[in-house]
């Protein structure tokens, strides 16, 4: 038997038992003993396989730049990370912008207005729309990651990788998603473009926001390995997924509105199915990232 027939042996029995990655587990954690973090493994790793939820805060603070690849340096780097959290955080109990009972959600939304210099004048101005992704983000980081000062850095640095690396990506996704969904399923295609629905789609859920709203937590974290990890277009193919999903039913109703008001607010019990079909939808159609050893 080689070694790979041996290892996919391997893997499909710790399937069965119940045992699904626990050959990932263990190759993460060989990654993570590095004295200096390979952050190129580390992304080609989350690209192929979900992240376990004990280390999922720990690279995504690597991949997103918060923590510096050394080891030695992330207590004192976490401790800069940390006090910064409180200064800001302090200076807007004082401008009476946030209180004790201020949603954390909205706190971080102010912490990070005050410090990209876009604070308002007043916290009764209205949202802008860029607001409303970056709460709509951050209450969802806040079921994924337990303290508030990580899940404050993590937020910031994912809203800023879709404003600078994913910039110019994210405005060509709803094409792509056409595209995608023509291969897998033309009929379903032509049924939204007659209903004139596919301008109508809910592009802003799911492609600002990144699904946040839309899928549960436990669902949306295994997408987001992938965004954090360099793919915005996994977004792509969880849209497309979704709608050969419930065929049946978009394919019945006959309205744009009815269609995007259905998409809007999918049900939640299906939703780790459609993670794992649109991630095997995006290596079908985009590939598999070689793990380099």
């Amino acid at each position: 038997m080689t070694d790979d027939s041996q290892r996919n042996f391997r893997s499909v029995y710790y399937e069965k038992v119940g045992f699904r990655g626990v050959e990932e587990k263990k190759s993460l954690e060989i990654l993570l003993k590095d004295d200096r973090l390979d952050t190129e493994k580390l992304c080609t790793f989350s690209q192929r396989f979900p992240l376990p939820s004990m280390y999922r805060a720990l690279v995504w603070k690597v991949l997103l730049g918060i923590l510096p690849p050394h080891h030695e340096s992330h207590a004192k780097v976490m401790m800069y990370r940390k006090e910064q959290y409180s200064d800001v955080l302090h200076a807007l109990k004082v401008v009476r912008f946030v209180s004790d009972a201020t949603p954390q959600a909205e706190v971080y939304l102010r912490m990070y207005q005050l410090e990209s210099g876009k604070l308002p004048r007043s916290p009764s101005f209205p949202l802008e729309p860029e607001d409303e992704v970056f709460l709509a983000i951050a209450k969802a980081m806040e079921e994924m990651v337990e303290d508030s000062v990580d899940c404050y850095w993590i937020t910031r640095r994912f809203v800023n990788q879709l404003n600078t690396k994913y910039r110019d990506s994210l405005p060509q996704l709803p094409k792509a998603f056409e595209q995608y969904l023509n291969l897998e399923d033309g009929r379903l295609l032509t049924h939204l473009k007659m209903c004139s629905a596919a301008p109508k789609l809910p592009y802003d859920l799911w492609f600002k926001r990144c699904f946040a709203g839309c899928l549960p937590e436990s669902s949306l974290q295994r997408v987001w390995d992938k965004v954090v990890s360099g793919s915005c277009k996994i977004l792509v193919f969880v849209a497309v997924e979704i709608l050969l999903t419930f065929k049946i039913k978009v394919m019945a109703l006959s309205s744009a509105e009815k269609i995007t008001k259905f998409l809007e607010n999918i049900p939640q019990d299906s939703s780790d199915a459609i993670v794992s079909k649109a991630i095997d939808l995006w290596h079908k159609h985009c590939g598999t990232p070689v793990h380099s050893s």
